[in-house]
């Protein structure tokens, strides 16, 4: 078999050529890789030109001068953030795992009656300037966080515990919403507080029965007061109604006694003015009237004149009984 060598001549001219056009091609490939920008829907581009603000830009492709000249920050301002104190979460899925053994110090505070509670809380916000956001505040989340402790302690501290752990919960979350949003605007942070959200509200793992406990009396003294309320209201109206009653009776009794002793008072006076002036007369209607009210209630009476001899002794009037009653 036979071998056959094959020289190659390469033309050192046609290397330095195209090498230079080579190098060229994959610098400006690097630089154009490099200075390309990609920022999501949710976020906005704040470029740093030397240090020194430049420019915010919109999501999509943008191109940033290379080689350090200008950096950019990717902030997402159409998403909901949130920062949690007391505990955090480990897994995020249908069944959430937390973490809070290690954040008692943030969630431990001082009520305004001189007791501690353990309290855990989420701050939902939205980033709405960026610029602010960067510059105003050195580290704003890191601010973030300080002001909202600092905010729950304040109003935790003028509220009772019994306060904080039941009727007041939901008070307490809007105070702190109002005070942090305040804060937050006085600091210029760029940051809009959505909401405020009590996670757990406890007393300290070492008083929590005793708590407990105390809770129980509580609320057994409570269901007492409202048993002996329920029959107060069952009791007392229906007396008072009946005293009112009663009252109501015996006013319309004595209206009716006067009225009648009035009317009668009035018939006299008019009896004795027609009696002045016509006495025979009188005397003979009111024996009439008299009378005729009196004989139909005497029963079986003969009446006959004491004169009279006429009159066959037939009759045994003695013997007639007198009408039982």
């Amino acid at each position: 078999m036979e071998n056959k060598n094959y020289e190659i001549n390469i033309n050192p001219d046609w290397i330095r050529k195209y090498l230079k056009k080579i190098i060229l091609g994959i610098a400006l490939l690097v630089l154009f890789a490099t200075s390309l920008r990609t920022v999501g829907p949710e976020e906005e581009g704040v470029v740093i030109q030397l240090g020194e603000y430049n420019r915010t830009v919109q999501p999509g492709l943008n191109f940033i001068m290379p080689f350090g000249i200008e950096r950019m920050y990717k902030i997402p301002v159409q998403r909901q953030l949130k920062q949690e104190f007391g505990f955090r979460t480990t897994n995020s899925s249908q069944r959430s795992d937390y973490a809070k053994s290690a954040y008692g110090d943030e969630s431990m505070m001082l009520t305004g009656d001189l007791n501690l509670t353990d309290v855990e809380w989420v701050v939902q916000y939205r980033i709405t300037d960026s610029y602010k956001f960067l510059f105003r505040v050195r580290n704003a989340e890191k601010t973030l966080r300080d002001m909202s402790e600092s905010a729950m302690r304040k109003i935790v501290g003028d509220r009772t515990v019994n306060e904080v752990l039941t009727v007041g919960r939901q008070e307490v979350a809007s105070s702190v919403e109002v005070l942090l949003q305040q804060m937050c605007d006085e600091y210029e942070n760029g940051i809009r507080i959505d909401q405020v959200v009590l996670q757990d509200v406890n007393p300290p793992e070492p008083v929590k029965p005793s708590f407990n406990a105390v809770n129980q009396a509580q609320q057994e003294r409570e269901t007492l007061i409202n048993q002996a309320e329920a029959e107060y209201n069952r009791v007392i109206p229906r007396a008072r109604g009946e005293a009112e009653e009663t009252i109501q009776l015996a006013e319309a009794f004595a209206l009716n006694r006067v009225n009648r002793a009035i009317g009668e008072a009035e018939r006299f006076n008019a009896l004795y003015d027609a009696y002045v002036k016509a006495p025979e007369v009188t005397k003979q209607r009111i024996y009439l009237e008299t009378m005729e009210r009196v004989l139909p209630k005497i029963g079986n009476k003969i009446i006959v004149d004491e004169k009279g001899n006429n009159v066959l002794p037939l009759l045994n009037i003695d013997k007639v009984k007198a009408p039982t009653k």
